[in-house]
């Protein structure tokens, strides 16, 4: 770790001109993203109805999204650091909102497949160059609260998400998609007026992450994954981030079902109370996680770790007491007090990147991040499935994923104790 990544001055370094109105458009953006790629789960009945399918057919359409999103993403983040993190932005935006008002032209299910899969490769290529984007603009003391600003527009739009099934039952399955693809095409040809790359960074010294920058002025995949794979602060993040994914995963895939189970409510009354305690808890926590991260790393950078490890801690308890509770307010507040702290690790994931790898190499790296965060997560909810069918309670398996959590804490103070140690050799060295 260089001297810039410890010293107070490197902390409160204001975020270069632009860098909150960079904030401000890409929330928009985020909202977007996770709205479009929700609505097909939001009018289940108006969908099939109008296009027969079987459950699992219907299914597919989610799987499909996460599995070509996910082997993507390493793809989308490269592209952001190779050409101008705002062009990524921009043409991904467009072409994803295309793809939504597609999706609202398809007649057969074969036509669904195909929008779904064309919507993963398309979004694969955001988040990677958002946030290394934000993280270009903000260097130093409002790094974290701007990456945790950002992802609230994940959250809301999640939330949005459920307008579909809305549109659905007044206006056709059809409808949602044309607003929300036409909206996105129109707002990308706002950012393609306002959105710009920032001024680059001066250049990092080998001992920030222990691995030379390339020579070439051009960022190339396998010189980006060679320089990631054989950092060892990168391996830690790669088995954090698939903790962090199984947790999250599972909660999203599983709690509807196991409310319903365990406390004997209705489908409908489930679902709003595990997504809408865990959301609102969420969209709190990533600001509160980011702020505080960005205030202790006044002292140090590494409270940007520190922050995520103590949110994960208290998660795990959270998310255990949820799945061990005998009455219903226990398990809500478990499942909110669970979403606040876990969201820490979202405010922060790319400023602890900023942290270990190369500025060239952000996107990549957070790509292969995303890879394996949905490898994970998707092999989790199907393992909760086939659990059931073994008649093993969905509480063990929110207790295990507690555990997740908790060996992801840990994870963390190891990256933190290597962090520290190579700041240390730096500092002696120097």
């Amino acid at each position: 770790m260089s001297a810039l990544a410890t010293s107070p001055s490197a902390s409160v370094q204001k975020p270069l001109p632009g860098g909150w109105t960079v904030v401000a458009l890409l929330w928009f953006v985020a909202c977007l993203n996770y709205l479009d790629r929700i609505l097909v789960t939001t009018m289940r009945g108006s969908l099939k109805e109008a296009i027969p399918m079987t459950e699992a057919q219907f299914g597919l359409l989610t799987t499909i999204f996460l599995v070509v999103y996910g082997l993507c993403s390493p793809l989308g983040g490269f592209l952001a650091d190779r050409f101008k993190r705002s062009h990524v932005v921009i043409v991904s935006a467009l072409i994803w909102s295309a793809v939504t008002w597609l999706t609202g032209r398809a007649e057969t299910f074969e036509q669904l497949l195909w929008a779904r899969g064309l919507m993963g490769l398309s979004e694969s290529c955001y988040m990677p160059a958002a946030l290394a984007l934000i993280a270009d603009y903000h260097r130093g003391g409002t790094r974290s609260l701007a990456t945790g600003i950002h992802m609230t527009g994940t959250f809301v739009g999640a939330s949005l998400g459920g307008l579909g099934g809305w549109f659905a039952e007044r206006e056709g399955w059809s409808y949602a998609f044309s607003l929300f693809g036409l909206s996105g095409i129109g707002y990308s040809l706002v950012l393609a007026l306002m959105l710009r790359d920032a001024a680059p960074e001066p250049a990092a010294r080998p001992a920030t992450t222990g691995t030379p920058l390339p020579a070439e002025p051009q960022v190339r995949f396998f010189s980006a994954c060679a320089s990631l794979l054989t950092n060892r602060s990168f391996h830690l993040m790669l088995v954090f981030w698939a903790l962090f994914g199984v947790a999250g995963w599972v909660i999203l895939g599983w709690m509807p079902t196991y409310l319903t189970e365990r406390f004997a409510l209705t489908q409908g009354v489930a679902g709003l109370s595990a997504t809408g305690y865990f959301q609102m808890a969420a969209l709190l926590g990533v600001l509160a996680g980011g702020y505080w991260a960005d205030r202790w790393s006044v002292r140090t950078e590494l409270a940007r770790i520190y922050v995520p490890a103590l949110g994960l801690g208290i998660a795990a308890i959270a998310l255990f007491t949820a799945a061990t509770a005998s009455v219903l307010p226990l398990a809500l507040a478990g499942l909110f007090a669970c979403g606040l702290t876990r969201a820490f690790t979202d405010a922060n994931m790319m400023p602890i990147l900023c942290l270990v790898a190369p500025a060239p190499y952000r996107a990549t790296g957070y790509g292969i991040l995303n890879l394996f965060g949905c490898l994970a997560g998707g092999a989790m909810i199907y393992l909760g499935g086939a659990l059931r069918d073994a008649q093993i309670p969905l509480g063990v398996v929110f207790a295990s994923s507690a555990g997740c959590l908790a060996l992801g804490a840990i994870v963390l103070l190891a990256l933190a104790r290597l962090r520290s140690r190579a700041a240390e050799v730096h500092n002696h060295t120097r």
